[in-house]
């Protein structure tokens, strides 16, 4: 994680050490949760290595719905969720085993308060993070199918050889068959 953040901000080696301090550990086996739909995020997840799924469950066809993918280097949590501790909208799952770096709402805030440049880092992040749902919603909204596809294959190229091919095809709207179709044209 501190090399994630010394891309944007540069802490000097007590800000490091006292970083260090508000963040716990935690493995998450595979095919398990970090919280479900309806389940209150009570904390920020940095991931250091593994990979994890974002989805809800599509009440009108009972279907898994994915929302994002989350694998080294990537954060993963439900911002209102854990900003508001509200219920979640949606869970965050295991694809493999995970392992994380956390941080609870409290020791966030107080991280900050203590460590002022991290506001930065996590304005630019968040920027960062808001930046790529608005070209997402754009995609989904104006590129075809295939678009979606070459454009995901593009922008994550280690994702497509880890996340299976059924759940890509959700990411990007399409059915599992008609996912199929694409990449055959496209190979």
């Amino acid at each position: 994680m501190l090399e994630n953040i010394s891309r944007i901000v540069s802490l000097t080696l007590p800000e490091q050490e006292r970083l260090r301090t508000f963040w716990t550990t935690k493995t998450l086996p595979k095919d398990n949760y970090l919280f479900r739909m309806g389940e209150i995020c009570t904390h920020d997840s940095y991931v250091a290595s593994g990979l994890l799924k974002a989805f809800y469950i599509n009440q009108e066809s009972g279907r898994e719905e994915i929302l994002f993918f989350a694998a080294e280097d990537w954060w993963a949590t439900d911002l209102a969720s854990f900003a508001n501790q509200q219920p979640s909208l949606y869970a965050i799952q295991a694809l493999e085993t995970t392992t994380l770096l956390q941080i609870n709402s409290r020791q966030f805030e107080e991280m900050l308060g203590e460590i002022p440049k991290l506001e930065r880092y996590f304005r630019i992040i968040l920027q960062q993070y808001t930046a790529s749902l608005q070209h997402r919603i754009v995609r989904n909204l104006s590129y075809s199918a295939e678009e979606r596809y070459i454009d995901f294959y593009q922008r994550y190229p280690v994702l497509t050889k880890r996340v299976p091919q059924y759940l890509i095809a959700s990411y990007l709207g399409v059915t599992p068959e008609f996912f199929s179709k694409l990449r055959s044209q496209n190979r």
